[in-house]
């Protein structure tokens, strides 16, 4: 054991992005990873079905299809793999198959023996954690897109009866996993994000902005320097240019 100064430089970025499908959260993903990465290094594990090739004309990537089943495991295995080739930047396209997905953990959790939910959990929750934990402790930048939902609660009205109420939208991951990243943005259906949450202070919270590779340069900077971010860096991103919003247009088919 042994002290050492702090420096963010010994750092890397961890970034989720959360929307619903069709958002666009692939596409911004792949965006900012090409900002966050200095010689376009960069792969992307894709459990969409191949979806990953769809978007090959942002520039050079690296594909790794994962499939069914999606235990955490399969998704450390992928990780170790784009660790291995070196890669700077991995881009988990979706982080939740791995919670809702063919083989994740609440289809583990459903068809485990025994009729104790509470001790199923305890047997299952540390192959979730041992993933989380493998993810923060990786060598390299991850971005990790989450699929969302939107989640209702029953209320009841001024007859007593219950009525489904939105609560907006939610990621698709267990509860709490927006602690575990430096930085979660939420992607609309008309492309735009927000911070949610921001431990760079590089996005005003609840300030709509486009993701492209500025902000993921804007990132790296943050996380390269240990002196006070500059007022510059900290306004949102600035929008998509004419020709850039006709290729995000084009990748949509819109």
């Amino acid at each position: 054991m042994k002290l050492e100064t702090a420096s963010k430089s010994k750092s890397y970025m961890r970034v989720a992005l959360q929307g619903a499908s069709g958002s666009g959260k692939t596409y911004s993903a792949l965006r900012l990873a090409f900002g966050l990465t200095r010689n376009d290094n960069i792969a992307i594990v894709d459990t969409e079905n191949g979806s990953a090739h769809l978007y090959s004309s942002l520039g050079n990537y690296q594909v790794l299809q994962l499939t069914a089943p999606f235990t955490p495991e399969r998704y450390m295995d992928a990780i170790d793999v784009c660790i291995a080739n070196g890669i700077e930047t991995i881009v988990i396209d979706s982080l939740s198959h791995e919670w809702e997905g063919n083989g994740g953990i609440l289809e583990m959790h459903g068809s485990s023996t025994g009729s104790n939910s509470f001790a199923n959990w305890a047997k299952i929750t540390p192959r979730h954690n041992a993933l989380i934990q493998h993810i923060l402790n990786t060598p390299a930048h991850v971005i990790a897109t989450l699929r969302s939902k939107q989640e209702y609660a029953l209320k009841k009205d001024d007859r007593g009866r219950s009525t489904p109420e939105k609560l907006g939208m939610k990621p698709i991951q267990r509860d709490g996993i927006d602690y575990e990243f430096t930085t979660v943005l939420s992607v609309d259906m008309n492309h735009k994000a927000v911070a949610v949450k921001d431990r760079t202070g590089l996005f005003p919270l609840d300030t709509p902005f486009t993701i492209t590779e500025e902000v993921g340069k804007r990132l790296l900077q943050w996380s390269r320097e240990d002196v006070a971010t500059t007022n510059a860096v900290q306004q949102p991103a600035a929008p998509l240019s004419t020709n850039h919003l006709n290729d995000y247009q084009n990748a949509y088919g819109k």
